[in-house]
């Protein structure tokens, strides 16, 4: 259950899972023809039918902030107990807003509406499990999409050993130290900390990534991870994500300060 899921944060992949299974539902039903939708005439299928998809889509909108939630309690870790919890929610609620969507507004005046059992087990089971997997397939699939985007945008710190290295975003990177003949980079993993250890030197790191900047002849710093300014007896020094603290040298002071305004601005 704890095993990682696929998973796409964006919200514009998500409204276009949620027109996609609008449309998915309203075609399910009209060419189904579940309960008592045959005696209906064309045009009072094309008004309430389109209900019923405007209802899935509503549903799944509705609950991507519980989503959001989830993604951010579990430290932007999800997880198959994360999907399974964000299907389960969303597959109760739309069934209850689905029956309350048949006997309001379909069934309004009609003295013996179909039970909630029997709609259950004709129509709204049926339709979930017909429904579902193209909601988790479509899921999947974009989830596999970002991980993908994420991978092509990774930088590798390579190290002089043949196995040695690390492969990362580059915003997650917050600075990197010089350590007689390594080099140790500190880095975020989800929300926490992480150090790693790596035979190089700091001048390769600096010529190959210039994104980072030259704050002290044993330093590297990552601008996107300023927080503050510290100035201490004389001498400047900058706070980074993490309460990092980097001392800035009076040769990098200019190349700094104008590296952080243009990230910051």
């Amino acid at each position: 259950m704890k095993r990682h899921y696929p998973f796409d944060p964006l919200i514009k992949h998500h409204v276009i899972i949620s027109i996609l299974l609008g449309v998915w539902v309203f075609v399910f039903l009209f060419f189904t023809e579940p309960l008592d939708v045959n005696e209906l005439s064309n045009n009072e299928k094309l008004i309430y039918l389109p209900g019923y998809g405007l209802v899935a889509s509503f549903c799944y909108l509705l609950f991507l902030p519980f989503q959001q939630y989830l993604y951010h309690s579990f430290k932007k870790q999800w997880t198959v107990f994360s999907e399974l919890a964000f299907i389960l929610t969303f597959s109760i609620v739309t069934i209850i807003i689905a029956r309350c969507y048949y006997l309001f507004i379909v069934v309004a005046n009609e003295p013996n509406p179909y039970t909630l059992g029997y709609m259950l087990t004709t129509i709204l089971l049926p339709a979930m499990a017909t429904i579902l997997p193209i909601i988790l397939v479509g899921r999947f699939g974009f989830g596999k999409y970002y991980e993908k985007q994420l991978d092509d945008q990774k930088i590798e710190i390579k190290g002089e050993g043949n196995y040695e290295g690390l492969r990362l975003q580059l915003n997650d990177v917050i600075s990197i130290q010089s350590s007689d003949n390594y080099i140790e980079v500190f880095y975020l993993s989800g929300n926490s900390l992480k150090k790693t250890l790596i035979r190089n030197k700091l001048s390769v790191v600096a010529d190959e990534f210039p994104e980072f900047r030259r704050a002290h002849r044993s330093y590297l710093i990552n601008p996107f991870h300023f927080q503050q300014w510290k100035s201490e007896n004389g001498k400047l020094s900058v706070i980074l994500n993490h309460h990092i603290e980097v001392p800035i040298s009076k040769t990098y002071q200019k190349d700094i300060k104008a590296q952080i305004n243009s990230t910051t601005n």
